[in-house]
C-alpha cells in the first residue's frame, strides 16, 4: 500500500506503463494509466484523436483525467510523455503525489519507439530528430519531478521498478506503507 499516489513521468518509451504495472504489482495498488483511460473514455485511439480532435484538445483531456486520478485511491499513475509538461499537472502531483523521473536516453528511447507506428508526434518526416528534440525540450521539465531514476538499456522492468523503489524508500519513505 501507498499514502500517496506514485507518478511516472518521463518521454514516451521511458517504460512508465511496464515499470508503472510491476510497481503496482510489488505494492498489490492500482496501477492508472491516464493514456490508456483517456482511449478509453474516448473509444479512439491516441493517434486518432491527435488526427481528429489535435493536441490541445488531447492535452486538456489529459489533464482532466490526471486530476480525477490523483483524487482516487493512491496507487501507480502512468501520465503520457507530455503531462508533465503542464504546470497545472505538475501542481496537481505535487499536492496528492509524489513524481519520478524515468530518465532515459535518446538512443534507448529510440530504439524502444522507432517500430511503433501509434506515436502521434513522431510521425514526421524525420522521427528520430523529433524525438531527440522533444527530449531537449521535456528534460528540464522532466528535471523538476521530486525523484530522478536513470534508467539504461540494459535495466529490465524488474530492475527499474526495484530501482524506483529504493528512491522512493530513501527521499519518501512516509508514502510507504510498513510491509
Amino acid at each position: 500500500m501507498v499514502k500517496r499516489s506514485i507518478v511516472l513521468v518521463g518521454m514516451m518509451g521511458a517504460g512508465k506503463s511496464a515499470v508503472g504495472a510491476e510497481l503496482a504489482r510489488r505494492l498489490g495498488v492500482s496501477l492508472r494509466d491516464t493514456d490508456a483511460e483517456i482511449v478509453r473514455a474516448a473509444a479512439m485511439t491516441i493517434p486518432e484523436i491527435f488526427a481528429r480532435d489535435g493536441e490541445a484538445f488531447f492535452r486538456a483531456r489529459e489533464s482532466e483525467v490526471l486530476a480525477r486520478v490523483l483524487r482516487g485511491k493512491p496507487g501507480i499513475v502512468s501520465t503520457g510523455g507530455g503531462a508533465w509538461m503542464s504546470a497545472e499537472n505538475r501542481a496537481q502531483v505535487a499536492a496528492r503525489g509524489v513524481s519520478v523521473w524515468l530518465d532515459v536516453p535518446l538512443g534507448v528511447l529510440w530504439n524502444r519507439v522507432r517500430q511503433r507506428p501509434t506515436r502521434p508526434l513522431l510521425q514526421t518526416p524525420d522521427p528520430r530528430g523529433t524525438l531527440a528534440r522533444l527530449l531537449a525540450e521535456r528534460a528540464p521539465s522532466y528535471a523538476l519531478a521530486e525523484i530522478t531514476v536513470p534508467v539504461r538499456a540494459e535495466n529490465s522492468v524488474d530492475d527499474t521498478a526495484a530501482r524506483v523503489l529504493e528512491a522512493i524508500r530513501t527521499h519518501r519513505p512516509e508514502i510507504l506503507e510498513p510491509a
